[in-house]
């Protein structure tokens, strides 16, 4: 019995021996590492890990030397028996100053920064946390390559490259964002998104067509929640965090609070989010012309100039939001994972300061003008499956529904009529995407799409007085649709070891149907139907002489397919303007040429450069129309200018990026991020205009203290001036708006801010910010911005973490 008791001991200890399993972690966020390399240098023995960050590891017995090591983290050396002592578990920090960064953007799966031949700026958790911004809009404009314009507080609209709007694309956790009635206006919708369950986000420069499809023209914005985290063993994983914040120049109060139960097969993450904002105050020391000396109050239907006792508040900007993400993960064994997201995302109204600012015959045009709540909804499921195939390693599908909801309130000065225009979307989609390694490093990407948009607009008068309510114009057709279908490859190959070649092509096919209602209006065609192709491609070529230089260059296309905005929108533009259906629009395209390089000096210094070339085709632009012969109709009472959206020019722009960046031993660090762009919108008639989104040239220089539990930030960010002769048409009409130069002619100024943030971790679960931005008051605006940037701003933080 004793020898039979002493062989099942043996053969379970055995059991257990070969069953040992090591679990590599990110060391700030914990989350599980797939693909980081385990090795001895001794001898061959290696293995990688899995999607779950684990890897079988009994080969390692008694070891002193098992290297770890993965793109975009620093290599971490132990023996058996320290990882044996850390009960099995290693955490890598990532790195500080490297060209190995793992980005995910770029082709929907994890690749090494030497493996991208496009432009990209990261922003990592640790960055994110840091930075602690009001907005989703202010945390990406800390890159410092995306230019952001405002019109009105609860806004923020980035520019890339000389494009914006729907030329750009926005995801979130994969999932595209853009919809069937992006406009090209400025747009608000990348505030929906909660920068407090930001854990990383990642910006890919020029066109993403082949990946991303449609609208993926100046570039891509990804932006990645937190993920719930496994425990990975028999004990509960319980971690809390919350975060306070307030900043004086607009008496933000925002709590946060998220929290993740995590067990061994399945996780839970919950995050919860709600900010008030007061009306925000401008700087003391800039243009007279950006004071807010009146605004209008209604009593009892009357309406009321009102005298601002403080000039400097910008009255009424006011708004509140909420955000509520609800994340599962189910991981059944070490092939296959599931996770389940819910975000919810609604403000209260918005104000369109810029519409407020409006004056007519020296007497403010509007009484009210704001957005009504603006919610969005999304349920994604994301099931990730890892085997090795004939056909692929890894495979993913994402399944989505989205929820849109926007609203437009606006009333003329002494009107008793307010119109309401109510917009509603139901987004669909559906990816799935494949990798397959094909070994020496050459890896295949490809994958389908399926997208369905469904639009419900409906327009309301209603009499302030009576409380009456009778149809009006929608601003879309109401019961448009809007389909996408596309199929798409992209191979890396490596033709050495040192240089690699990555290209791709995507076909898509584009459906739209609208039906036009001709009560209110008189047009010449009752629907709009759209059924298009789009075949785009990229090619590019990176060489890395060795770990310190990497050079690249690419060529690549995209496209944007018109929607439901371009064809069946009617709106009023601007004063005395008013923009009706074209239903005879087709695609318009980009062509790209860009070249970069990245040196690393001396472990220290770190030196990169991207330069550009865009060339767009069959630019979609609003320009004079005709309606049935006449130039001019009555849009809401006034005569207006007929415009639509058409195929009646094209663009282009050039630039570049640069970027350094200084680290020493000292926790003493500086980096530098500059941009400058040109752009130019060339009509077919042979008539010109500077590009309405090309940004003059902008830029950040940081100084950084960091030791231990402290870190300093002493940075300086940075505008070009707009002279008059370099204005867009389009904005020279909104002098209102913008400052008066010497001549009596609107211009936009440069400027410059001096700003401080700090942190402190107080103790193991305690962190404090303070910051104070625009030091010296500053009075300015971002260029084509109606609201005025914040003031002299402090802005104190409490992160609790348990």
């Amino acid at each position: 019995m004793t020898r039979i008791l002493i062989v099942i001991v043996i053969c379970c200890t055995t059991l257990l021996s070969h069953a040992q399993t090591v679990l590599v972690r990110d060391a700030q966020n914990l989350q599980p590492l797939e693909l980081v390399t385990i090795f001895t240098p001794s001898s061959t023995i290696s293995t990688v890990t899995n999607v779950n960050g684990k890897s079988t590891f009994e080969e390692f017995k008694d070891k002193d030397s098992i290297y770890f090591r993965l793109i975009g983290y620093e290599n971490q050396l132990l023996s058996y028996h320290q990882i044996q002592k850390q009960n099995w578990e290693v955490l890598l920090e990532p790195s500080e100053l490297s060209l190995d960064e793992v980005i995910v953007s770029a082709t929907k799966w994890k690749q090494g920064r030497r493996e991208t031949p496009s432009k990209v700026s990261i922003l990592k958790p640790k960055d994110v946390t840091f930075l602690n911004p009001q907005t989703a809009a202010d945390l990406i404009a800390n890159t410092g390559d995306v230019y952001i314009q405002k019109s009105q507080l609860g806004g923020g609209s980035p520019m890339i490259r000389g494009f914006a709007t729907n030329r750009v694309l926005i995801t979130v956790d994969g999932v595209r964002m853009n919809n069937a009635i992006f406009r090209s206006g400025n747009l608000q919708n990348v505030i929906s998104l909660d920068p407090f369950a930001t854990n990383r986000a990642e910006v890919i420069f020029g066109p993403g067509s082949v990946i991303y499809g449609s609208d993926a023209i100046g570039g891509v914005m990804g932006f990645y929640t937190f993920e719930p985290i496994l425990s990975h063993n028999s004990k509960q994983l319980i971690k809390v965090r919350a975060n306070t914040r307030y900043s004086s120049a607009n008496n933000e109060a925002t709590g946060h609070i998220d929290f993740n139960l995590g067990f061994n097969k399945w996780a839970s993450f919950t995050s919860f989010t709600h900010s008030n904002f007061g009306d925000l105050r401008m700087g003391s020391h800039g243009p007279d012309e950006y004071l807010r000396p009146e605004y209008i109050v209604t009593r009892n239907g009357v309406d009321e100039i009102i005298q601002n006792n403080n000039p400097q508040i910008q009255t009424p900007s006011a708004y509140n939001q909420l955000n509520l993400m609800q994340k599962f993960k189910y991981v059944p064994n070490n092939q296959w994972q599931i996770n389940y997201g819910f975000h919810y995302s609604e403000s209260s109204k918005v104000d369109r300061y810029d519409r407020l600012i409006l004056y007519e015959n020296d007497t403010l045009s509007n009484a009210e003008w704001y957005y009504g709540p603006q919610v969005w909804i999304m349920n994604s499921l994301n099931i990730q499956h890892t085997a090795t195939t004939k056909a692929y390693d890894h495979f993913h599908i994402i399944a989505s529904y989205q929820h849109f909801k926007e609203s437009r309130h606006n009333r003329s000065l002494n009107s008793t009529s307010i119109k309401h225009r109510t917009e509603k979307v139901d987004a669909f989609s559906l990816n799935i995407d494949f990798e397959k390694n094909h070994g020496n490093g050459n890896r295949l990407f490809y994958g389908i799409e399926a997208i369905g948009n469904f639009i419900d607009s409906k327009g309301i008068k209603e009499n302030i007085i009576t409380n009456e309510h009778s149809p009006t114009s929608s601003r879309y057709p109401d019961g448009s649709t809007w389909f996408s279908m596309a199929g798409y490859g992209n191979y890396l190959y490596k033709i050495t070891q040192k240089t690699s070649l990555q290209g791709g092509l995507r076909y898509n096919y584009i459906v739209l149907n609208a039906e036009f209602n001709n009560d209110f209006y008189d047009f010449p065609f009752n629907e709009a139907n759209l059924n298009t192709g789009a075949l785009t491609g990229s090619l590019g070529l990176i060489h890395n002489p060795n770990e310190n230089i990497q050079l690249s260059s690419s060529i690549s296309t995209g496209f944007r397919a018109p929607n439901i905005d371009d064809t069946g929108k009617i709106f009023d533009s601007e004063a005395g303007s008013v923009v009706v259906p074209n239903p005879d629009l087709k695609p318009e395209y980009a062509i790209n040429y860009e070249a970069g390089a990245a040196f690393i000096v001396a472990k220290k210094v770190k030196l990169d450069i991207a330069a550009y070339y865009t060339w767009l085709t069959n630019a979609m632009v609003r320009r004079d129309y005709q309606l049935n012969g006449q130039d001019s109709i009555m849009y809401d009472g006034e005569l207006s200018q007929v415009q639509a959206i058409q195929n009646a020019a094209h663009a282009r722009v050039y630039g570049i990026q640069l970027g350094m960046e200084f680290k020493w031993k000292s926790g003493i660090s500086a980096s530098t991020r500059f941009n400058y762009q040109k752009g130019r919108e060339e009509l077919d008639d042979g008539s010109y205009s500077p590009l309405r989104h090309a940004a003059p040239w902008f830029g950040i220089t940081h100084l950084s203290y960091e030791k231990k539990k402290m870190k300093v930030d002493f940075n300086l960010q940075y505008n070009g001036e707009v002279p008059y002769s370099q204005m867009p048409d389009s904005e020279i009409g909104k002098d209102y708006m913008y400052a008066i130069d010497k001549n009596g002619n609107p211009y936009s100024p440069g400027w410059t801010t001096i700003n401080l943030k700090s942190q402190y971790q107080l103790n193991s679960i305690l962190m404090a910010t303070a910051s104070i931005e625009n030091i010296l008051d500053e009075r300015y605006k971002t260029y084509s911005s109606g609201i005025v940037a914040p003031g002299r701003n402090i802005i104190l933080s409490l992160i609790l973490s348990l």
